[in-house]
């Protein structure tokens, strides 16, 4: 197996937004924001090398929404998803499987695309499986309104009528043990319904794909917890529980929202789990 993190590119979002009631003062010292009360954002995704497989975990945003809607979110830098996978020789069609952590329009918009003959969507990875779970997908396509804007329809449904769409089936707890794509996965319900936190075994160590569970180390203390997840109590319910496991057990956290930091571990002390080291993947992993 081969692990290599893929940038698709940066973005910017309100800074409240993303600490809830957690006061600037506190959060401006881990995630500085500008004039506009903007914080700088990762759109950081992970690709496996397993066997026959080649397997995406997240897609970010793509590139086929309207000026309009980018517009809202200041996106800057040159990272793409096509270069970040030809920088490791891969092409989009190579990949077998995206694994998606949820499909929220950061985590799933480069799923898909407007295709060359400008008739409609359709996938962006033509010989790929797209995985979601059952739960996960009724609660996306029948949107609450507070979700709804992270919803799109043209996200959400080419997946399902090009027939690429599969579903990971619920375990009976909220953990999975080796999933139908190889890799364990933590199912949490705070920030959407059945999010799901992959957990790779790689090169003797456990590497966690935080998706919106912990978005950037700023996050890690219990009370910051973002302004978007639906049931904030039980993400702190449900961070509780991670972080001290993490903690414990020494996992390397690759974060794809951080601008700054791809991977963290984390240490207990006497104010509860909090950050202990910061590295970029290539530091870690070889």
């Amino acid at each position: 197996m081969k692990i290599y993190p893929i940038n698709t590119g940066n973005f910017k979002l309100d800074g409240g937004a993303m600490f809830g009631v957690v006061p600037k003062s506190l959060w401006h010292k881990s995630n500085p924001a500008d004039e506009n009360n903007m914080i700088s954002m990762a759109l950081r995704c992970l690709l496996i090398e397993d066997g026959n497989r080649l397997i995406l975990i997240d897609t970010g945003m793509g590139n086929k929404q309207s000026e309009k809607f980018f517009g809202y979110y200041y996106m800057y830098g040159n990272h793409s998803l096509d270069q970040s996978l030809a920088k490791y020789g891969f092409h989009r069609d190579d990949i077998t499987d995206v694994f998606l952590t949820h499909l929220h329009f950061d985590h799933c918009g480069g799923s898909i695309q407007w295709n060359k003959e400008k008739t409609g969507y359709e996938p962006a990875f033509k010989n790929a499986y797209f995985w979601s779970n059952e739960n996960h997908w009724q609660w996306a396509t029948v949107p609450n309104p507070r979700e709804k804007a992270s919803f799109l329809d043209e996200n959400i449904n080419p997946m399902k009528s090009s027939g690429q769409l599969s579903y990971i089936s619920l375990p009976d707890s909220d953990f999975k043990k080796e999933s139908e794509l190889g890799f364990d996965i933590l199912f949490v319900d705070g920030h959407t319904e059945k999010m799901m936190i992959p957990h790779i075994q790689y090169q003797g160590k456990t590497l966690v794909y935080m998706a919106d569970l912990l978005p950037t180390t700023g996050h890690v203390p219990l009370p910051y917890v973002m302004g978007y997840d639906t049931r904030p109590l039980i993400t702190m319910e449900e961070k509780s529980k991670f972080l001290q496991k993490a903690a414990d057990e020494n996992y390397f956290l690759f974060l794809e929202h951080d601008a700054y930091t791809e991977i963290c571990t984390l240490k207990n002390t006497e104010k509860g789990v909090r950050l202990a080291n910061q590295y970029n993947f290539s530091e870690i992993f070889q």
